[in-house]
């Protein structure tokens, strides 16, 4: 079973993935509304195969935590998601190590497990 951390400041959302995921009997989830809680969890000993991570946060950007997340150990993907897409922060995700890039609201949920399993298979 793989682990998938999403970070998200909107407790809605968290709520909808978290379910979804756990409902496919994939994944175990651990969520995080506060991004600098998480970057501190996640770089440490947290074991965690994809990171769900919404760009727009107030405590600290995606982009931000993103950047700073890639500079640890930890060898997770990352999956960006983002209700206010410009070809700047996609540009800006790929080249800190962003592997795919989700645009709310979201299509289909189903959409989130096929990017997971995408990136999952192309480690």
């Amino acid at each position: 079973m793989k682990t998938v951390a999403i970070i998200d400041d909107e407790r809605e959302i968290l709520t909808l993935l978290e379910k979804f995921l756990m409902k496919t009997g994939k994944y175990k989830v651990q969520t995080f509304t506060d991004p600098v809680h998480a970057l501190r969890v996640l770089s440490g000993n947290f074991e965690v195969d994809v990171v769900l991570l919404d760009i727009m946060m107030p405590q600290m950007d995606g982009i931000e935590f993103l950047e700073k997340f890639k500079a640890t150990d930890n060898p997770a993907e990352v999956i960006m998601m983002t209700a206010y897409s410009t070809l700047e922060r996609v540009l800006k995700s790929h080249k800190y190590g962003a592997k795919q890039y989700v645009t709310k609201p979201f299509a289909s949920l189903h959409e989130i497990d096929e990017k997971i399993t995408l990136v999952l298979n192309n480690r």
